[in-house]
């Protein structure tokens, strides 16, 4: 949807799950020697304010990453993923919130390369005017990330990841969602696929798990962090996922391991919980 800013949301609760996630992949990802390219089909504007702007009207970061960078004890790769937020903010005050494509550059090796791809013309150019001093290592697009994507897999090195991460303002990106994933599994049956889903009380968001499982085509991850009851009016996010095909391996351990501790500190209220289901060989 042409007027979605992720900006509004910049820094939520399922902003730091998918990041987390994020981060705990590609430091396992980046440790063999061949290189690796990272696909973010919608990349967003690549930083946002957490003092001026949409961020300041929810304040959604509030129950998100401010809680987390609050702590003192934080495991790992939660402390892994603070350190890249920490890096946005060198005074030492929390006052921008990374996105997809920062953090995913920060983990990154100069051999490594990053594929953006971003509908929203002034969210685009944003992005584009952000990475311009990184040369080769990082393409910025202006268009759709769900066609764009094919375009671009497979990789030459046979290694990479693609964030699969639509708005889902309209109902059509939850089959989008499942077609890409499929068409992308086609081209790159190797690569691992990152598919964020947010918790709402719809039918296409409760169905959207059990397709992309479905969809799947090797093994897969399926991480759901719930932070508050769903509202008995319906509406809002009340939590998010991450479905993984292909996670390599030792990355079930990490996530399983800190899920117990993350639930506790981003939780809202007594109906907090997370779920790991998955399909491993």
């Amino acid at each position: 949807m042409l007027s979605y800013r992720h900006g509004y949301h910049a820094g939520n609760h399922a902003d730091a799950l998918k990041h987390i996630v994020l981060v705990a992949l590609l430091r396992l990802l980046t440790q063999k020697e061949k290189p690796l390219l990272v696909v973010d089909t919608h990349a967003g504007a690549g930083m946002y304010s957490l003092e001026q702007g949409y961020a300041v009207r929810n304040a959604e970061f509030r129950n998100g990453v401010e809680l987390l960078w609050r702590r003192n004890d934080p495991p790992e790769p939660v402390a892994d993923y603070l350190g890249l937020v920490r890096t946005a903010n060198p005074d030492g005050v929390l006052r921008h919130y990374p996105g997809s494509p920062r953090i995913a550059l920060g983990v990154l090796r100069p051999k490594d390369r990053l594929r953006l791809f971003e509908l929203h013309s002034t969210e685009q150019q944003i992005l584009a005017e952000a990475f311009a001093q990184e040369g080769r290592r990082v393409t910025v697009t202006a268009g759709d990330g769900f066609a764009g994507m094919k375009s671009v897999l497979p990789p030459p090195s046979r290694r990479g990841l693609v964030l699969i991460d639509p708005s889902y303002e309209l109902a059509t990106d939850y089959r989008a969602v499942v077609a890409a994933l499929r068409a992308g599994q086609e081209r790159f049956a190797t690569g691992t696929f990152v598919v964020w889903y947010p918790l709402l009380q719809r039918r296409e968001s409760v169905e959207l798990p059990e397709k992309l499982r479905r969809a799947a085509g090797a093994d897969w991850l399926d991480i759901e962090l719930q932070v508050t009851a769903p509202s008995p009016e319906g509406r809002g996010l009340h939590g998010s996922g991450v479905f993984i095909v292909n996670p390599p391996w030792k990355f079930s351990g990490q996530i399983r391991a800190i899920m117990p501790w993350l639930t506790r500190v981003l939780a809202q209220d007594d109906a907090a919980r997370f779920r790991i289901e998955g399909r491993e060989t």
